[in-house]
């Protein structure tokens, strides 16, 4: 008896501890329910007046579209909603997969060009070619149609026939193509080899169900029958994809147990801490990983592991820092949302997370946490890293800037038109490793782009273009408008001037396209990897044990334990591999 009324005091006691802090929870989770379904009446009534009452006709799926997307744009750029028709395409960013011709088409105009096939795919094997423009789709003209929209009566069930109707270049008639559905598996690994004397190199394009298998099969067969010493893995411009597939990539190189990454999310049973569960295939073999700004979310929790654990070194640019989880949820009539459930740590415990989208501007604007506000955090040997703004590289390398005349030449599809006509009078061209656009081909292609009327803004131009507006407003251009006028002589564009100054980016771009035509993706990387400075980089600190073994050296004055951060480990259960989280 004793011991059960000493048992009820203590019950007792407890609920006068907590009952406080439970009421004030359940009074908020009860307040915020009342305001979901008060403000959804109202969304509702609102949508039944106005379709009602409103003048002219409303298209009520359109209206509430916008609704939805305004709503979810106010919290961050990764949290979508996917109606059903859209639903494939979610498929294909976590499994690579999807029933089709296999082919990118992309709009000009009120035209949609067939722009790239896809080696070994249907499009290509039935003979389409880049510069295709599709006029009809079995018995649906699609003159007008949005690319979206063509995407979509492309797609369809394996194994069945689609009729095109396309118009060639420089062709009077319109040709009938008829093609069999496949369903189309895009490889992640886009190239694998050596480069230099003995270093293996693989590049990944994205983070799908298939990306750690495609990578083991490659560093197998690098390690096996090309004898490699080192290994390069390429991640530049991979915008992520599924956490799982970033884990299960990282546990190849790291011991058996190791922190991969943990979640935090909104409640504490939610956490999760990633660890590797499988032997690994090399812990010791030489590492580079190459990364930049296009390098987000899974690409950067795979470089961010391994440079906490100190199994690799990073070469190229500050990566893209997206350190946000995403995972699906499904909604009435097939749809899903696609929705921010946590923020993810790599082992040293920084958030690599560049942009505070919690916190935003009045006019609702957002910016990046300034370097001086990130926090240090230590890796395995205790060198000093930084949460905020991405993952930094141990030996960055200076990205060139593309001049604006690029980009619209690119953009206004001027370069793409060239080389369509280019390829039809070159039925085929030198190796990669050879071929080379001439100073003839340059030219020509300066011709091509005078003859179209090619212009192009430049955004000194309309910088001075505004100086001037207010100058003369305040007065000043009456004094001496000498040097605006010598600045304006400089920032016009000229065409032949600006051509000429940058013949060797645009010689540089016009071979990516062109080899392109021929050697699909594959030749488009190599095409890319020729004098490639971080490729180069990467080479050179791999080839000099003395460098690499500095750069992951610990630094006598900054042991870990000194660490103003986080101490890495965030508390949460075990979890190894939870599937269909989107980062």
């Amino acid at each position: 008896m004793y011991r059960l009324n000493i048992k009820k005091k203590i019950i007792a006691l407890f609920c006068l501890i907590l009952l406080p802090g439970m009421l004030s929870v359940i009074q908020a989770q009860d307040n915020n329910r009342f305001e979901v379904a008060k403000n959804l009446e109202i969304f509702n009534a609102l949508v039944k007046e106005v379709e009602l009452f409103y003048v002219d006709s409303v298209d009520v799926e359109k209206i509430v579209r916008r609704g939805i997307d305004a709503m979810l744009n106010g919290l961050d750029p990764y949290t979508d909603y996917i109606p059903e028709q859209d639903m494939g395409d979610l498929k294909f960013m976590t499994t690579g997969e999807y029933g089709g011709i296999g082919a990118y088409i992309r709009q000009h105009g009120d035209e949609v060009l067939i722009v790239e096939p896809f080696e070994g795919a249907p499009a290509q094997v039935g003979g389409l070619k880049a510069g295709d423009r599709i006029l009809a789709i079995d018995t649906i003209d699609v003159t007008g149609y949005t690319s979206d929209k063509v995407s979509e009566l492309l797609k369809g069930v394996p194994n069945t026939k689609i009729i095109l109707t396309i118009q060639r270049p420089g062709e009077k008639k319109p040709r009938k193509v008829e093609l069999l559905r496949k369903q189309i598996v895009v490889d992640q690994v886009t190239w694998y080899g050596v480069k230099g004397d003995n270093t293996g190199y693989i590049y990944l394009k994205g983070f799908t169900g298939k990306s750690a298998q495609e990578v083991k099969a490659a560093f197998e067969d690098l390690k096996k029958n090309h004898h490699i010493q080192s290994l390069i893995l390429d991640l530049r411009n991979n915008g992520g994809g599924l956490l799982e597939s970033a884990v299960q990539i990282v546990s190849m190189f790291v011991p058996k147990g190791s922190e991969v990454v943990s979640t935090k999310a909104k409640f504490n049973q939610w956490d999760r801490t990633y660890r590797t569960a499988v032997e690994p295939l090399d812990t010791v073999m030489p590492m580079a990983v190459l990364i930049n700004g296009g390098s987000a979310s899974a690409a950067e929790i795979v470089s961010g592991a391994l440079q906490d654990l100190d199994r690799a070194v990073l070469v190229g640019q500050r990566s893209f820092g997206k350190g946000l989880v995403q995972s699906t949820r499904d909604l009435p009539y097939n749809g899903s949302l696609k929705v921010t459930i946590s923020k993810y740590y790599v082992p040293s415990g920084r958030c690599i997370q560049q942009i505070d989208y919690s916190h935003r501007n009045a006019d609702g604007s957002v910016a990046a946490i300034p370097d001086s506000l990130t926090s240090v955090f230590y890796t395995s040997k205790g060198r000093p890293v930084r949460d905020g703004g991405g993952v930094r590289p141990e030996f960055e390398v200076e990205e060139p800037k593309l001049p604006t005349l690029m980009y619209y030449l690119v953009a206004d599809n001027v370069l793409f038109d060239f080389v369509t006509e280019w390829v039809q009078q070159h039925p085929a061209i030198a190796p990669i490793d050879t071929f080379a656009v001439t100073d003839a081909d340059f030219e020509a292609f300066k011709q091509y782009a005078r003859e179209k009327d090619f212009t192009y803004d430049r955004q000194s131009e309309k910088v001075l273009k505004n100086l001037k507006e207010i100058a003369e407003f305040e007065g000043f251009m009456d004094e001496d408008s000498t040097l605006f006028r010598e600045l304006e002589v400089k920032l016009t564009p000229d065409l032949e001037r600006d051509f000429d100054r940058f013949k060797e980016e645009i010689k540089k771009l016009m071979a990516s396209e062109i080899v392109k035509r021929y050697y699909y993706q594959k030749g488009e990387l190599l095409e890319s990897l020729k004098d490639d400075e971080v490729l180069v980089k990467a080479l050179a600190v791999l080839q000099t044990p003395a460098l690499y073994e500095e750069a992951l050296s610990s630094p006598a004055a900054t042991p870990a334990t000194e660490a103003t951060g986080s101490t890495g480990k965030l508390d949460g259960s075990e979890l190894v591999y939870r599937m269909k989280e989107i980062i």
